[in-house]
């Protein structure tokens, strides 16, 4: 049995304003894999706080995506890496930093992921990246990625060890990034991120003829 979610309705459903934070959790099921993406979105002027908060979420998903890390390492290990930019500032979250993804099976997949009754992370898996913040009463923030647990490129060392290759091609919202807090490895890895959703998603737009999304991915994944 599936629980589908409710319908909007006018008693519990209303419009959503430009003065607001957006939460988009979104996903689906295909025949070659599974999707599960959050971005957080502002149309309009966010607060200095929004800001700050959005970008430490950011920086959070950026430093445990490009970890690298020894084999047979637990996610629970690594997880902190995913909060230390909110902990600084005596933010957190209270849900977990991931779960395993299925492939053409459950959304969410045990029993891989970053709690302590997960188990080791190793070459192949997949798992989502999802750290977040969220104020009561006044907004929500996510962001949440699929990453596929890769072998690392190491300058010296005999061992194999590992990192995470992101594989969800989503631009992140600039009207939202404090610039100033990113630090240069972390800016480079944007950068980087956004040439390859240029590279891979570019051309499949361009093939479909959807010129407006092709301008709007070009604006969106400038350096």
């Amino acid at each position: 049995v599936t629980r589908l979610p409710p319908s909007p309705s006018n008693v519990s459903s209303r419009k959503l304003s430009v003065d607001e934070m957006y939460l988009s959790d979104t996903g689906g099921q295909y025949l070659d894999g599974t999707t599960d993406i959050t971005r957080t979105m502002h149309w309009g002027v966010p607060t200095p706080f929004q800001k700050e908060a959005y970008t430490r979420v950011l920086m959070g998903n950026i430093d445990l995506s490009r970890l690298i890390f020894p084999t047979n390492t637990a996610g629970g290990t690594v997880e902190s890496f995913a909060r230390q930019a909110l902990w600084k500032v005596g933010l957190n979250y209270g849900h977990g930093t991931g779960h395993g993804i299925g492939n053409f099976l459950s959304v969410h997949e045990w029993p891989v992921g970053f709690q302590s009754s997960n188990i080791a992370l190793t070459k192949g898996m997949f798992t989502s990246i999802e750290p977040g913040y969220y104020q009561d009463g006044e907004f929500g923030i996510r962001i949440e990625d699929i990453a596929l647990v890769v072998e690392a490129q190491t300058e010296t060392g005999d061992e194999p060890f590992l990192t995470f290759e992101i594989v969800s091609l989503v631009p992140y919202d600039r009207n939202l990034i404090d610039v100033s807090l990113l630090s240069q490895e972390q800016i480079q890895y944007l950068n980087t991120y956004y040439e390859t959703i240029r590279e891979r998603v570019g051309p499949e737009l361009q093939s479909r003829q959807l010129e407006e999304e092709y301008r709007w991915l070009q604006r969106n994944t400038e350096p």
